[in-house]
């Protein structure tokens, strides 16, 4: 791609081909490009006379600055910018909810990897090399890498406002409730990387009347303008971003990364400058999932209905801000899972470390305390001695309930249904394991035992989330919609700031355009700055914001067009007016061709969607926090070589409340990735920190499931439409990775008798290496022992 100047009204269009109406499967107009290797990312982004930058990080976790020395790397041949913090000409600091993270760092580093220092040059070596020659003073400082730690009062202080970040306490209820069976935990959650493909890339491009124009892989076109139009001392009209190609995001790319560095680059040399991180730097340029520690408990009376949910959720937020605060709510309002709960306390804390900063992944809070209440749930159901599906259904959430929080649990709520169904679907057929082909086995054509100790287990779980942006956040997009004729055939032209990180959105504006206005060929402009914002391609709400913008657009362009056709023929068409096959209809009888009613000028509006309120809870923890809920359950089939650690996930079922499928196809692909993502977390997927230094930065050393790891998903999909969301549809993208990893560790544990209350869960673990205690839960499929003690236990 030629990114020689600010984009112009003629810019590059995406025509989906033939983009379908909604309910329709159809191919995505970035897939063919993709599979062949020739759809252009941000990292192919290439110019005449562009200057490559590069970006000096700290190699301690935490230190002071002394001084910075960058004299030697400013007197290399082919360096025309070596910048610091001093060089920064507005706000020294940016981030989503709270600036606290330095542009570049002065006094202090926080984590490992924090930016000091940023180079452009004419070659990417050179650049690397001017790197070198940058003369950092520190002093080197030791680090706190427990949130526990930096929960005590005599901790030294990372920030100014203290190491608590957040703080969520949510109390229902009777919260000194008894009851007669009591089952706790203390359970963990690692630190899992969004491990998208393409390494932050982007390209900014000066102006040359103190402006600039950046091309950009990111979540958030308008996030990212107004914090870099911030630390540039710009008004926000001379900072455009536009979308490149992007290489997944799944959260990682809701934070800045180089786009303040190369605006100051391309502003201070005067030339276009491109920054791409390699994979390492990858892993130091963006946030990860949280890691979190929890204790639990459970409190049920001996029929098995829940009494009360206590728990005590530590996390990791690392050396600044992100996106934590909402995690932090997300995580204490979803903390008993989607149960009838009539007593519960929930404290909920976000800390501050020298840790890399954590911020939005797939599942944003949620994930996490699935795990931990999912658990708890099978060790209340074992110490009953109750069937764990049997015990859900006791106590699944139904509309009219109140949640923990206050809320009132809306229609639909099929938490009883979609357990059901998967619990019914039908089981994997078991293969004889003897004799069996290797490539079968745990472990695959590794496995050394031949499977004599293979066992298998099956387990489930069930998980919901918030949709969108929750407690008073004005969450809103703008959508353009411009109808007009061209070469003799009429055409819509789709314009929002909506970023399409994979997800498949720009196909879905064009089948929801299509179905509203009736016209064959649609145009999705790229995303820019240009028109209002879109929000944050994130927690599973675009299809329902951006979605209803552009229906809401095609709406307002529809009426418009009404009003065009009773000025010329009147207001008698003996039926109700339609658009369809380019036509204006008044039932089956056609008025007008659009295109000839368009001949002296098309039609174009531009709306802003919002949904219903959300509002921020109170000292107490309860209010209308969110505005719409997704649900999902999951069943695993798990075979597990007890001798080796080994373990093979024969089949996830999932059942899933999606409301309205608006194309089958990305639908079945977002279940389907959710639920890999979920695998990873289960079983493979974890960045490895020691005193605050990242051990595994690469997809060498961090695991991630492949191919050969990915079971068949059977899956059911309900359609339960929700009264308040356009076409009744719901957000699907992060209920396929909650629920199914906690839905893979109960199967390890139905295999192996052990107790797992970590994940990613290692192979020591369950060879028993780790010396995790073994306690038998009963079988799924059956109501197992009664519990001869249902007394209380601490």
């Amino acid at each position: 791609m030629k990114a020689e100047s600010a984009p112009t009204r003629e810019r590059p269009k995406i025509l989906p081909s033939n983009p379908g109406k909604i309910g329709e499967s159809r191919p995505r107009a970035d897939g063919v490009p993709k599979v062949r290797g020739e759809f252009e990312y941000s990292s192919d982004l290439r110019v005449d006379g562009m200057l490559w930058g590069a970006t000096l990080r700290s190699p301690h976790p935490h230190a002071n600055i002394w001084s910075i020395d960058t004299a030697e790397a400013e007197d290399m041949p082919g360096v025309y910018s070596v910048l610091t913090h001093e060089d920064v000409p507005g706000r020294k600091v940016y981030g989503m909810e709270v600036p606290d993270q330095p542009v570049l760092a002065w006094e202090h580093v926080r984590y490992e990897g924090e930016p000091i220092a940023v180079v452009a040059a004419d070659h990417p070596e050179t650049a690397r090399r001017a790197l070198e020659k940058i003369a950092v003073d520190y002093e080197i400082l030791d680090p706190i890498t427990d949130p526990a730690e930096a929960l005590r009062e005599d901790t030294p202080k990372l920030h100014l406002s203290g190491n608590v970040l957040k703080e969520v306490h949510i109390k229902h209820g009777d919260v000194e409730a008894t009851a007669d069976v009591v089952v706790s935990g203390e359970y963990e959650v690692g630190m899992q990387d969004q491990a998208f493909l393409g390494p932050e890339s982007g390209m900014a491009v000066p102006d040359g009347r103190g402006g600039v124009d950046l091309f950009i892989s990111t979540q958030w076109l308008h996030i990212d303008r107004d914090q870099i139009a911030e630390s540039l001392d710009l008004p926000p009209e001379d900072v455009r971003l536009t979308l490149s190609g992007v290489g997944g995001a799944f959260g990682g790319r809701e934070d800045l990364s180089m786009q303040i560095h190369s605006c100051m680059l391309a502003l201070d040399a005067g030339r276009p400058v491109k920054m791409m991180y390699n994979r390492e730097e990858s892993f130091y340029g963006h946030v990860h999932r949280h890691p979190c520690k929890m204790e639990y408990e459970h409190g049920a009376d001996r029929e098995g209905n829940l009494v009360y949910v206590k728990a005590r959720l530590v996390f990791d937020g690392g050396a600044y801000a992100s996106s934590s605060n909402a995690v932090c709510l997300n995580a204490g309002t979803f903390a008993c899972g989607p149960y009838d709960v009539p007593n519960a306390r929930i404290d909920s804390y976000m800390l501050y470390t020298n840790n890399p900063p954590c911020g939005a992944m797939r599942g944003f809070g949620a994930v996490q305390v699935c795990f931990a209440h999912e658990t708890q749930m099978d060790k209340l159901a074992n110490k009953l001695g109750m069937n764990p599906v049997e015990l859900r259904l006791k106590n699944a959430m139904k509309p009219g309930d109140k949640f923990p929080f206050g809320q009132t649990v809306p229609e639909p709520a099929p938490v009883a249904e979609i357990l059901e169904r998967v619990e019914n679907m039908p089981m994997p057929e078991e293969e004889e394991i003897i004799g069996r082909d290797l490539r079968r086995l745990p472990g695959g054509v590794s496995n050394v035992t031949r499977g004599e100790g293979v066992k298998r287990g099956v387990g489930y779980a069930v998980g919901y989330k918030n949709i969108g942006f929750s407690a008073g956040f004005d969450d809103y997009s703008t959508a353009s919609i411009a109808l007009s004729v061209e070469d003799g055939e009429p055409i819509i032209y789709v314009h929002t700031a909506a970023a399409e990180v994979g997800q498949g959105g720009v196909t879905l504006q064009a089948q929801i355009s299509r179905t509203e206005l009736g016209v064959e060929n649609v145009a999705v402009l790229p995303a820019d700055t240009r028109i209002g914002s879109a929000g944050s391609t994130s927690a599973s709400r675009q299809s329902y914001v951006t979605g209803g913008a552009v229906k809401m657009a095609c709406e307002a362009v529809r009426g418009k067009v009404f009003e065009r056709v009773r000025e010329e023929f009147g207001d008698e068409f003996g039926g109700e007016l339609s658009m369809e096959d380019g036509s204006v209809l008044a039932g089956n009888r056609r008025i007008v061709a659009l295109a000839e009613l368009l001949e002296n000028g098309g039609i174009e509006e531009t709306v802003v969607y919002r949904h219903k309120p959300t509002y921020p809870l109170d000292e107490n923890g309860q209010g209308d926090a969110h505005f719409q809920f997704a649900f999902a359950a999951h069943r695993a089939v798990v075979e597990v070589d007890e001798e080796l650690g080994l373990v093979r996930v024969v089949e996830i079922a999932t059942a899933q409340d999606v409301g309205k499928i608006m194309n089958p196809q990305s639908l079945e692909g977002q279940i389907q990735g959710g639920v890999a993502q979920g695998l990873g977390l289960a079983l493979l997927e974890e960045i490895q920190m020691k005193d605050g230094k990242v051990q595994n930065a690469s997809f060498t050393d961090y695991l991630l499931p492949t191919i050969l790891d990915m079971p068949p998903v059977r899956m059911e999909v309900l359609e339960l439409a929700d009264p308040d969301s356009p076409y009744g549809l719901k957000g699907v993208g992060e209920p396929p990775t909650i629920s199914s990893t906690p839905a893979i560790v109960a199967a390890l544990r139905d295999a192996t008798g052990r107790e797992l209350n970590r994940v990613p869960v290692k192979p020591e673990q369950l060879a028993g290496i780790e010396g995790e205690p073994i306690r038998r839960a009963p079988q799924p499929g059956s109501r197992g022992p009664v519990a001869d003690d249902l007394g209380s236990e601490a």
